[in-house]
């Protein structure tokens, strides 16, 4: 009997199984288990119980893949990446917050993907989304990228992060003596808003792109991250406009920009992103898993 593949891994059934007539008192009789002498020897239904409770994670920690994947599915996400644009490491352990910006100009997500290439800067965030809900992702998930530099003095420590040596730290320059605090690029996503930043608002498309783009990363890292934005970072910043201050608002309350919450894992084939934002839970494993 072959193994169930189950999103990204794959479930034990014979072992499945075997624990199942473990507890029913149908052990097949050739069954024979040796332990050393020195080790206390299980009951059988101590044997059985934990190989169901393995099989049982095996299967919620495919299930949760499963909705890091359907989530990501139902964006409109072309991935771009840009080797150029990346700095280093960055395991799951390290992620913390994800930085809202404003790309303070109105090319498409590709066209900015595009000029923070050439520019030979190393600048750039992982994600790009355009006034139409389109996505470029130009930085892998788990490799740092350069959009929020250095913050206030004192920042490392009250956001919680280290200057390390996972950032390379190619292409940075200190803008001041004000500003010496460096961690925060180790610690997070980086999410551009095409947006000028001259009084126009942020359509529908774009919001409803963020909230799933948001869930997604939820379900990926296996727990919320702190949404702030790059003037929080380091003061006087431009980003994100004023016009953006309510739905930011609404962001670090509820995760959506309308200020709903909204529990609905989207069933598959939906495109519907008004309807698609995270779920804070699982069903009854309340565990999250990493998508594609």
């Amino acid at each position: 009997m072959k193994s169930r593949q189950v999103g990204y891994r794959s479930v034990d059934i014979p072992a499945l199984l075997l624990g199942a007539a473990l507890l029913a008192g149908c052990a097949p009789a050739a069954l024979e288990v040796t332990f050393p002498e020195s080790a206390p020897v299980p009951s059988m239904e101590d044997a059985a119980l934990a190989t169901l409770r393995e099989a049982r994670a095996q299967l919620d920690d495919a299930d949760a893949g499963n909705n890091a994947a359907t989530l990501r599915r139902a964006l409109d996400i072309e991935e771009d990446i840009r080797p150029a644009l990346d700095h280093g490491p960055k395991p799951p352990s390290a992620q913390r917050y994800l930085v809202l910006h404003d790309t303070e100009g109105d090319g498409a997500p590709r066209e900015v993907v595009d000029y923070w290439d050439r520019q030979g800067k190393g600048v750039g965030a992982h994600f790009v989304i355009g006034r139409d809900g389109s996505i470029v992702q130009c930085v892998p998930l788990d490799r740092i990228a350069h959009h929020v530099g250095f913050g206030d003095a004192g920042h490392n420590v009250s956001f919680g992060v280290t200057d390390e040596s996972r950032d390379d730290r190619r292409g940075s320059e200190p803008i001041g003596s004000w500003a010496p605090d460096y961690g925060m690029n180790s610690y997070s996503v980086g999410i551009e808003l095409v947006h000028i930043g001259n009084g126009d608002g942020y359509p529908k498309a774009q919001l409803e792109a963020l909230d799933g783009l948001i869930a997604y990363l939820d379900a990926y890292f296996e727990a919320p991250s702190t949404i702030i934005d790059h003037k929080a970072w380091r003061s006087g910043n431009s980003d994100t406009s004023p016009e953006f201050a309510g739905y930011l608002a609404n962001y670090q309350k509820t995760r959506t920009h309308d200020g709903k919450r909204r529990e609905e894992v989207p069933e598959e084939g939906s495109g519907d992103m008004g309807e698609i934002v995270g779920r804070s839970k699982r069903g009854s494993s309340g565990v999250f898993g990493r998508g594609a």
